[in-house]
Formats: C-alpha cells, structure tokens, sequence
C-alpha cells in the first residue's frame, strides 16, 4: 500500500502536477527537498536511463518509493537534438531564453520544422526495485519561427501545435495539461498506482 512518495525534482510545478493526480488515491507526494536530497548527475544517454538514475537515487536517500521525469524536444531537421540535452542545449547554465536562441539559429529558415516533446516518468518501489514502472508519452508540433505566448517554461513559445494553431505558451495550464507529453504520461502512471495502491 503507497501512502507516501517522493517526487526526484525541485519543480514545484511538477510537484503540484503529480500530486493533484494522485489525490484521489490518498497518495502524499513529497518533493526531494524535503528530505535536502542533492542533484544528481544524469549521465545516461536517453531520457529512460535518466528517469531512472534521479528515482533510484532519491529512493536510496529517502527510502521512500520514488517518481522521477526525463522529458525533452527532438526536432527531426536536427537528427533529434536537442533530445536529452534540451535543459542544457545552448550550455550547462543556459537560460530558456538561451536554448531558444540556439535551437531557432540552428534550425535557420529550414522548411522541416517537425518536432516533439517526450516525456518518461520511472516510479520505482525502492532504490533496488528490479521492475520500475515506466510510463512515456509524446507531444507533437512544429518548431515556430519566433517566441510566441508567455506561459509554460522551457521551449513552450516555440513549440507550435497546428491543431490548436498556437504555441504551448499560448494554452492555459489546463489546457496543456490535457494534452502534453508530461499529461498523458501522469495519467497512465495514475493509473497504474491506482492498482497498486
């Protein structure tokens, strides 16, 4: 029975997210820093290998069961770049502003704009668990040719959703959370903790 999970990420947006979700099951969703869990580094190539490092280790350091999300942008013109390298694109501290910068003069005038969002969310029972549960989900788009709209955070005023004909930073969080990556992969991972818990 999970009463109580820690979620491996200082956003408290993710925080917030993750745990409206989860109410319905009586599950608290703590942040790490609650329990001063530091920063890991993500060393794995893909953004599974990373969900996975950042839950095993708040797992080992707060013996909690722990949820842990990887999410980036591929953009098909740059072979899937910025992929697990988005948060990092335009250099370790770059700004979103920064990374937006470099992914427009990356991309120039090139008519291929296809791009999308993923996002894996790993929870894992313990820091040992041999089985984490992995959920995954994609967002589909164009990359636009300026900055548009002002809520979201990362990529969101490039990211051009032609169904809607605007950008992510043009949705409300409720919106977004409809139909994101990060949304549909929180509803698959809530229904699978419902059966669980």
């Amino acid at each position: 029975m999970i009463k109580q999970l820690v979620l491996a990420t200082g956003n408290q947006g993710k925080v917030k997210e993750l745990a409206s979700m989860l109410d319905a099951f009586n599950i608290e969703v703590l942040p790490q820093s609650t329990f001063d869990v530091p920063e890991v580094a993500e060393t794995g190539t893909t953004f599974v290998e990373n969900a996975i490092i950042k839950a095993r280790h708040a797992a080992k350091i707060t013996g909690l069961p722990a949820v842990a999300d990887d999410s980036g942008l591929e953009v098909d013109a740059l072979n899937g770049a910025p992929g697990v390298y988005s948060a990092r694109f335009a250099g370790d501290d770059a700004s979103d502003a920064d990374n937006i910068a470099k992914l427009l003069q990356e991309l120039g005038d090139n008519p291929s704009r296809s791009a999308r969002f993923w996002c894996v969310l790993v929870f894992m029972k313990h820091a040992d668990d041999p089985t984490p549960v992995i959920c995954q989900a994609s967002w589909e788009g164009e990359i636009s040719l300026t900055p548009n709209g002002h809520g979201g955070f990362g990529y969101d005023p490039v990211f051009y959703v032609p169904s809607l004909d605007c950008t992510a930073a043009d949705l409300s969080k409720v919106q977004k959370n409809a139909i994101s990556h990060r949304g549909q992969a929180l509803k698959q991972l809530a229904e699978k903790l419902k059966v669980m818990s």
